[in-house]
């Protein structure tokens, strides 16, 4: 340990901040350096309402409303919900590194890739993803608004498209800046805000539901495992999209409870997605979901059906605060020198590039899903290496080892990269990338089961083997 509490940044010894700021209504000074014990604060339960509020969005209802198209019946659906939404027990796990290290996510995984290798398969792919959930939700959003603003008595043309997503990804990317503090008090107050507007959505939506829908067909055989597997990596994209845990937690003090953490960031991730999940099943049941938007028109009354494309915006500019809140300090991880100001604005050009390419698809539902299935790919691995690591150290991390870049650092492994998480991650991806099935590309392994996409569970255990194996010997040789 460095009893002068400094750490190194590109070979270059830097004190700490001690004038760092993370208090509400100040912009967050802090990026990805590591928090020093006098500035920890909070409890584990504050995690609960920023997990709540970053994910009672509309997505759920869209993908809960894809198990419905795919052909499941309602207790199916129901029940691949659940098991997808059980991922989001592995989005604790990686939290509790947070209050352990002292530093987000994008830096604690160094010690599963190495300081270079992290550029790539850690920080990178985390910006690449994050980026890619900026575009789609702010397009969501945006989306929202305009149907809102139609039925409002307002003319939607191009310059009223292009004012409204502006003004949408100024709010996010603006609350996003502010950082942590403000993220955790505005979390609180959007859980209360759409918690209340779902438990309305969910008693219109359930007078229209029923279990037996009479357009319904049965699958049977290959079609009905087919469905329930491609329904699984669907729903489990969400919670493997969020690697990020430990970006949240990293202010809790350092003895803070693990269970705690785990238990709280995973129930604010489980809840939302189970019951927007659900009402988009229960939706189903009742009118076709291939265009939810406009199909839950059908099911609440005109004046609610304003207060829903409302929560439709609420909840994508929340959950968009925490995605670029992430992004940002991905940005850093990969060797950006630059604070997480510019970084953050750096993602916003790029995530409202990716969002005019969104509204511009002749079939959104279709690219969204394409596009979570295809990044279940590489996000179950690495959710799964990343976890694998922190049990194989039993959440052990020197928060300034972690950001020492020099060659012959403590993570430096081999020329900056770490065989194990490296070769963990690209045999996991590989295999993974065999058993997807999408629009765009379906591999050997399910065209060979008829379509059964088992990327969501052979990635992962996959990877999580290879790394443990590898990796199990060098950390009890250093134990």
């Amino acid at each position: 340990m460095v009893s002068d509490a400094r750490v190194v940044h590109g070979g270059k010894p830097v004190a700490e901040n001690s004038s760092a700021v993370d208090s509400f209504g100040k912009i967050e000074t802090r990026g990805i350096d590591r928090v020093p014990a006098d500035e920890r604060h909070g409890r584990p339960s504050e995690l609960f309402a920023v997990w709540l509020s970053a994910n009672a969005g509309y997505l759920y209802i869209l993908l809960g409303g894809t198990l419905s198209v795919l052909g499941l019946s309602v207790p199916q659906a129901f029940a691949v919900l659940v098991a997808g939404s059980l991922f989001w027990g592995l989005v604790g796990l990686l939290a509790v590194s947070g209050p352990a290290s002292g530093t987000p996510s994008e830096i604690v995984t160094r010690a599963v890739f190495g300081v270079r290798g992290n550029r790539v398969f850690g920080a990178g792919l985390g910006w690449l993803v994050a980026v890619i959930y900026e575009g789609i939700n702010l397009a969501l959003g945006a989306l929202a608004a305009f149907s809102l603003l139609s039925t409002c008595g307002v003319h939607v043309g191009v310059t009223v498209k292009v004012i409204v997503t502006v003004l949408l990804g100024a709010v996010t990317f603006t609350l996003s800046l502010y950082g942590h503090a403000t993220i955790v008090r505005f979390g609180t107050l959007f859980s209360a805000v759409l918690g209340a507007c779902v438990l309305v959505l969910a008693g219109f939506v359930g007078r229209h539901a029923t279990l037996h829908p009479a357009h319904f067909t049965p699958l049977g055989g290959h079609a009905l495992w087919a469905a329930v597997l491609i329904g699984f990596s669907v729903i489990a994209s969400a919670p493997l999209s969020w690697g990020s845990g430990a970006d949240y937690a990293r202010y809790l003090p350092e003895h803070s409870s693990p269970w705690k953490v785990a238990a709280w960031t995973a129930a604010g991730g489980f809840l939302p997605s189970v019951v927007l999940g659900g009402i988009g099943i229960l939706a189903g049941s009742a009118v076709d979901m291939s265009d939810p938007q406009e199909s839950m028109r059908v099911l609440v009354p005109a004046w609610f059906y304003t207060v829903f494309l409302g929560l439709i915006v609420v909840g994508t500019v929340a959950n968009n605060v925490l995605t670029a809140y992430s992004s940002g300090l991905s940005l850093q991880a990969m060797g950006l020198r630059a604070s997480r100001v510019r970084s953050i604005v750096i993602d916003a050009i790029i995530g409202g590039a990716l969002c005019a390419y969104a509204l511009l698809s002749s079939s959104f539902l279709t690219a969204v899903n394409n596009i979570l299935l295809l990044t279940v790919a590489f996000l179950g691995p690495f959710m799964a290496v990343y976890a694998t690591d922190i049990l194989l150290r039993r959440n052990r991390y020197d928060g300034e080892a972690l950001h020492d870049e020099r060659p012959g650092a403590p993570f430096w492994y081999w020329r900056g990269f770490s065989p194990a998480g490296s070769a963990a991650m690209l045999i996991g991806t590989a295999a993974a990338a065999l058993c997807l099935n999408t629009t765009l590309f379906v591999g050997p392994v399910a065209h060979a089961l008829g379509g059964a996409d088992l990327s969501s569970l052979v990635g992962p255990a996959v990877a999580c083997l290879i790394y443990f194996f590898l990796a199990k010997n060098r950390l009890e040789t250093r134990a």
